[in-house]
């Protein structure tokens, strides 16, 4: 038999699968790490234990479990959280924990600062993006201007699956669907790094090589192969960032095909027939040549509905909060929630944002408020669904996955308020089964096509007009533009 190797590092877990040619799982394995909040606005992990670590644990429990030859393993792709910011030194040592992605504001003074010098506009043409909390170069800028001896140090500055791809092969690249958001550093008409807008950020030889997804950055070590259990020699992809492995795990290929991820996020990634360029959404190549996709996150979402658990629901399972949502009305009784906890990423790109619960009395239970807090996040969703309605990129198929679509009441509530008819596809553990199939894909044990096959759709969740709703989402939206100035006012 010959198999694949997947391993996806998120945000509070990481997860890996074996998969046959046939595309079924021969064994999964998963463990937890956390994230790291040192201050407001800014969100770490280790690199060394939460990435490198958790890939290590991963893949040997994949092997006791499956019980397979290392050797029989034909391909291993990896994604991770992304993008990231960690700078290594000339051993590919790291010199601080990994920045995480958009909902680490720490840079919000260099991306006015950068906005300023070059401008919106140019920033936009080149790099096809705004500079937002998601951009990588502002936060490179900040550890030149704030940390200044471990600049002085930095040989490379890596993202996340580039970390493990080199802790694996020695190799350090990057594929180019993550380098667009190192913007303003990479150019998206010549697919290339630049300086051409900020040279005083960081050269080109610091940054890692430019590949496609699917191409062989290199094969495991003999140093890999002693932690990990891997066999010598064993090739490995470039790799990509999580939510695009995930948009590969449900089938998202054409163009109007959009993934929806319930994770700690919800990530939208739509694969457009050309770009898409608009301040408020995010553009990249996508992850094969001559393709293209437009992708927007929410800040706060699977993340928001753990801290609501943590800090107001101590003696109750998600199950059990679910069960409590369900059992209040749609509408929540007329709360609403602003669901922006840690700033929010688009459509509106405010990282002062705040989260917030308008609207209770003393009739509101927790269950509402846990109501509230998921609708809060469907309607952020919609607003983003708006926006893909305004650039003319209104998605024709929705393939949702992640761990959020086991709650029903969540998925429900986004496509009553977004409008949106949502495809579940028979497997859904979303980017490590992505990696397993571009592995596949790397090697010539299956083509594009062939995912609809290994993971079929299942289930079908249809928009509801919803009275409640149609009411209280443009008040969900005048509740933040009313509110903007108190939360900027409150800094952090």
């Amino acid at each position: 038999m010959t198999y694949t190797l997947g391993v996806d590092i998120g945000t509070f877990e990481t997860k890996g699968v074996l998969v046959d040619a046939q595309g079924r799982i021969v064994a999964s394995a998963a463990t937890s790490h956390k994230m790291i909040v040192p201050r407001p606005g800014w969100a770490e992990h280790r690199a060394d234990t939460d990435w490198w670590g958790d890939f290590v644990t991963v893949t040997r429990a994949l092997l006791a479990r499956s019980r397979i030859d290392a050797r029989d393993i034909a391909c291993i792709a990896t994604s991770a959280i992304g993008p990231c910011m960690l700078p290594v030194d000339a051993t590919g040592k790291p010199l601080m924990n990994g920045v995480l992605y958009g909902v680490d504001t720490r840079a919000s003074d260099q991306i006015a600062a950068l906005d300023a010098r070059i401008g919106k506009d140019p920033i936009l043409a080149t790099c096809g993006n705004a500079l937002t909390s998601q951009s990588v170069g502002p936060k490179i800028l900040w550890l030149k201007e704030t940390h200044p001896d471990l600049f002085a140090k930095t040989a490379k500055v890596l993202t996340s699956t580039s970390y493990i791809t080199w802790k694996l092969t020695g190799e350090y690249v990057i594929d180019h669907y993550t380098a667009a958001n190192f913007s303003p550093l990479y150019d998206v008409n010549r697919l290339q790094w630049t300086t051409d807008l900020a040279a005083d950020i960081l050269l080109p030889e610091s940054l890692p090589r430019l590949m496609w997804s699917t191409e062989i950055a290199g094969h495991v070590t003999p140093d890999a192969a002693r932690e990990t259990g891997l066999a010598p020699g064993t090739p490995v992809t470039c790799g990509t960032i999580d939510a695009a492995a995930e948009a590969v795990s449900v089938g998202v290929q054409a163009p109007g095909e959009m993934m929806m991820m319930y994770g700690s996020t919800i990530f939208m990634i739509e694969v457009t027939g050309h770009p898409v360029r608009d301040p408020r959404l995010w553009y990249a190549p996508w992850l094969f040549p001559g393709s293209h996709a437009s992708m927007a996150g929410l800040a706060t979402s699977g993340t928001l509905t753990h801290w609501f658990r943590d800090q107001l629901a101590r003696d109750a399972d998600f199950a059990a909060l679910a069960a409590e949502a369900e059992a209040s009305p749609k509408g929540a009784k007329g709360l609403i929630c602003l669901p922006y906890f840690s700033g929010e990423r688009t459509p509106i790109h405010d990282p002062k944002a705040r989260g917030a619960f308008f609207g209770l009395d003393l009739t509101h239970t927790r269950g509402d408020m846990f109501r509230a807090a998921i609708e809060g996040i469907a309607a952020g969703t919609a607003h983003v669904i708006e926006t893909y309605d305004e650039v003319g990129a209104a998605p024709t198929k929705v393939l949702a996955v992640g761990g959020g679509t086991r709650n029903a009441v969540w998925m429900q509530a986004t496509s009553d308020m977004g409008g949106i008819t949502q495809l579940v596809c028979q497997h859904t553990v979303g980017a490590s089964y992505g990696d397993a199939f571009l592995a596949a894909c790397a090697v010539g044990l299956a083509v594009q096509d062939d995912i609809g096959q290994w993971n079929p759709v299942v289930r079908v969740v249809r928009p509801e007009a919803v009275e409640a709703y149609q009411r209280q989402y443009p008040l969900w939206k005048g509740l933040y533009a009313a509110t903007k100035e108190i939360a900027w006012g409150l800094g952090g």
